[in-house]
């Protein structure tokens, strides 16, 4: 995702966390700074702290995002953007699926402090 997003003329910091927080809000619904505070996490890793069905939905927001931007190939922040918001929303639409089935909630306030393998 990152080497993509440096590909098509992204700046790493602030815009890099404008994107990454996009695809998060499309897929998971919340912002990183609510994800994390369901959570419970200040200065950890999201990333590292997800079960492993958050993670599968986080991938594929990421892969998504970024066969999307090689195909549509985004030259500005703002055209980035959508692409973020499209990826996200095509892991979005699967944790709705995942949860319209199983009827709970793919977010989890579990973290590395108390997830299992199994998580």
């Amino acid at each position: 995702m990152t080497d993509e997003w440096k590909r098509t003329g992204v700046k790493e910091g602030v815009e890099f966390a404008i994107l990454t927080n996009i695809m998060t809000e499309e897929w998971a619904g919340k912002t990183i700074k609510e994800y994390k505070k369901i959570k419970g996490l200040k200065k950890e890793n999201l990333r590292d702290n997800m079960t492993s069905l958050e993670l599968a939905l986080n991938i594929l927001a990421e892969t998504s995002t970024t066969e999307l931007s090689k195909t549509i190939d985004p030259k500005s922040i703002e055209k980035n953007k959508d692409v973020a918001q499209r990826g996200g929303k095509i892991a979005g639409d699967a944790r709705k699926n995942i949860e319209s089935q199983t009827k709970r909630s793919v977010i989890s306030s579990k973290n590395s402090k108390n997830l299992r393998l199994s998580d």
